[in-house]
């Protein structure tokens, strides 16, 4: 595919997949035409370059580590992973943490893949740019927000409560997994900065639940 290199190149229709220009359309059809629309429509135009800069950039040492990565993240496979682990050698503060966890993957993943992605059904990037060996295959699901970006926060957030010397490392691994995703050209950044506030607000509730819960029993 030939690569974009600038605005006009693109279809006409394009800018109505930024979620900023969805949004900027609500507004408009209960406002008319306001402040608030045209802020949202420069973050979506934003969004797109970022997206753009980051497929026309050539990164041949970091191209095969990110696309790895991702792949590590589909159906949550690193986070189920590393909380099989906690739960084996960390105890009963190790199982805690790998319970909340998985519980706060299993909520984000309800609320993002059968609620918000089918209110914002955001096309997928048209990939752009000539470094096709860092691509992964584009899923089938829309583009916004991010899954795995989610799981990824939610995972983070909830063992940090538990093992707070492992919330460092782990929200670092979550961000690299958020930006793998832009890497690999099957996400805006746009996508990913959602995804992942809604997986870390997802489980900032799931772990005041569990508090609560396991305070009634007590």
């Amino acid at each position: 595919m030939a690569e974009r290199t600038n605005e006009a190149a693109e279809p006409a229709d394009v800018h109505r997949d930024a979620v900023g220009d969805t949004l900027a359309d609500a507004v408009e059809a209960g406002h008319g035409s306001s402040p608030w629309s045209d802020a949202l429509r420069e973050f979506g135009a934003v969004d797109r370059a970022t997206y753009e800069a980051v497929a026309s950039t050539p990164t041949p040492m970091l191209d095969r580590p990110f696309r790895l990565l991702s792949r590590s993240a589909d159906h949550s496979r690193v986070w189920l992973c590393l909380a099989a682990a906690m739960a084996l050698v960390g105890g009963q503060r190790g199982r805690r943490a790998a319970a909340e966890g998985v519980m706060a993957i299993g909520a984000t993943s309800a609320i993002v893949n059968l609620g918000v992605k089918r209110v914002f059904s955001r096309r997928r990037p048209e990939r752009s740019g000539p470094y096709s060996e860092r691509h992964s295959p584009m899923p089938t699901s829309t583009s916004f927000p991010s899954g795995h970006s989610a799981s990824a926060f939610a995972f983070a957030q909830a063992v940090g409560r538990h093992l707070p010397w492992a919330a460092v490392p782990l929200r670092l691994l979550a961000g690299a997994v958020a930006y793998s995703r832009v890497h690999v050209g099957v996400h805006y950044p746009g996508d990913v900065v959602i995804g992942s506030i809604i997986g870390g607000g997802t489980a900032a509730i799931v772990g005041a639940s569990y508090d609560h819960v396991a305070a009634r029993r007590s």
